[in-house]
C-alpha cells in the first residue's frame, strides 16, 4: 500500500495529516486510509493556535526535524513541510 499521505517536494517533503485535538495525549495514531492522511493526536485545544504549535512541536520531535505548516491552519486537515526525503519520513514515522 502506498503512503500518499507523504509527497516528495522541492525543498523535503509535504506531509498530510489529519489532527484530532483535545486528546489524551499527543500520539500517532496511524494513517486514515479515508482521507489520505495520518492521523494524528493532540493534547492542545484548537484555541489561538496552541493545537497547531504543539502539532508542530510533536512531530519535529518525532521526526528529528524543523516541521512547518504550510495549509490548513484553521482546520483539522494540514499539509506540513518536513526537511527530510519522503523515504526519511516513512521511515522515522515507522510507516
Amino acid at each position: 500500500m502506498g503512503a500518499e499521505f507523504v509527497k516528495e517536494a522541492r525543498d523535503g517533503t509535504v506531509l498530510l495529516v489529519y489532527v484530532q485535538p483535545k486528546a489524551k495525549r499527543n500520539e500517532i495514531e496511524g494513517v486514515d486510509e479515508w482521507r489520505g492522511r495520518l492521523k494524528v493526536k493532540i493534547k492542545a485545544p484548537p484555541v489561538e493556535g496552541k493545537a497547531n504549535k504543539e502539532l508542530v512541536k510533536f512531530l519535529s520531535k518525532v521526526l528529528g526535524t524543523e516541521v512547518k505548516i504550510i495549509r490548513g491552519e484553521a482546520s483539522r486537515e494540514k499539509d506540513l513541510l518536513v526537511g527530510l526525503s519522503a523515504e526519511e519520513v516513512r521511515k522515522r514515522l515507522g510507516i
